[in-house]
């Protein structure tokens, strides 16, 4: 089974909410969840387009650098 495209933290950040659930389709660029560091709120956007096949975090997770987000199936839907 293919393992993915992981989305991963690029700092450490606190998550404030989700914008996608598993199962949903993406283009690339759209926002998958959203993350504050700083005060500033962060989107985290998908590097591919395909499905969310997974979320690894919930709202109030507190992610570090290099932590895994979520796992996309990169493809058409």
């Amino acid at each position: 089974m293919d393992a993915g495209v992981p989305v991963t933290a690029d700092l450490t950040a606190g998550v404030v909410r989700l914008a996608v659930r598993p199962g949903a389709w993406v283009a690339q660029g759209d926002t998958l969840l959203v993350v504050e560091s700083m005060k500033m709120e962060i989107p985290i956007a998908a590097p591919v387009s395909g499905r969310v096949r997974e979320l690894r975090v919930r709202p109030a997770d507190v992610v570090a650098e290099g932590d895994v987000l979520a796992i996309l199936e990169e493809g058409a839907g």
